[in-house]
């Protein structure tokens, strides 16, 4: 038992200790980063994307240990970092987003928080909704109906990237389908709800593949989603476009459908 004690503590130290190299070969370009944010050239920054792009490449090759989590949970935090630098991001967008996704669903893909993420930042930002479909679709297969809990938020992502960005209505209508079966064998009011409106927007798409009220319904829970108040001013704008209202309420936003599909 002391020897295998020895062995956990062991593998845990080396794991931390590549993460340690890793961070520490970024140490100077953060402190750079920190001394000279509001000058910050283009060329700057894209040196940092560079960077970065070598320090995941090297957290996909490193051992993990067991620990996986861990690293996934890092990488993630580092991703909000680098999603919320509002400066950066207006100078050199969103498109190195799916490089994080890359490490995180890799090392764990029931890592459900960062589903959300990943259609937020690289699909509605960065305008690459072929590459989260992809790295959805690779992750999924690790999923199950209840492992981890509320797991048909991932294929309903998957659906909403698949509608409202690439078009395609029955690749989404699959996965609202999916999202709808997953979520029907839960009992809890959250459950029974995504079912319910997963359903209905099956059902459109089925009357109609370019159902406006199909894609009104999808943009409403990318609203509901509310990452972002720059995403919510975009998913109003389009549920608007398509011809509903949005009303504020005390109880939350309230859609008007428009009287006919």
């Amino acid at each position: 038992m002391f020897a295998l004690y020895r062995q956990t503590i062991g593998a845990s130290l080396t794991v931390c200790l590549c993460m340690l190299g890793v961070g520490l070969m970024q140490y100077p370009q953060l402190q750079k980063l920190l001394n000279s944010r509001e000058t910050s050239s283009l060329e700057t920054l894209e040196a940092e994307i560079k960077a970065e792009k070598i320090r995941l490449n090297l957290l996909k090759q490193i051992p993990s240990f067991g620990y996986d989590n861990l690293i996934a949970d890092w990488v993630y935090i580092n991703f909000l970092q680098y999603f919320g630098d509002d400066e950066a991001r207006s100078k050199i967008g969103y498109s190195f987003s799916p490089e994080y996704f890359e490490v995180i669903l890799e090392r764990d893909p029931r890592f459900l928080a960062a589903y959300l993420s990943l259609s937020t930042s690289t699909s509605l930002y960065a305008g690459l909704p072929e590459r989260s479909i992809d790295l959805m679709k690779q992750s999924l297969q690790f999923l199950s109906p209840k492992l981890p809990e509320k797991s048909y938020y991932a294929w309903r992502y998957k659906g909403i990237d698949e509608l409202l960005f690439l078009g395609d209505s029955q690749a989404a209508k699959k996965s609202f389908i999916k999202t709808a079966d997953w979520a029907s064998q839960s009992s809890d009011e959250e459950s029974k709800l995504i079912a319910y409106n997963s359903q209905k927007t099956t059902e459109f798409l089925n009357r109609n593949p370019n159902s406006k009220i199909a894609r009104i319904s999808t943009w409403t829970m990318v609203l509901n989603n509310g990452v972002d108040e720059k995403s919510r001013k975009r998913a109003i704008r389009e549920i608007e476009t398509l011809g509903a209202k949005v009303v504020s309420t005390p109880q939350g936003n309230k859609i008007i459908m428009p009287a006919k599909d």
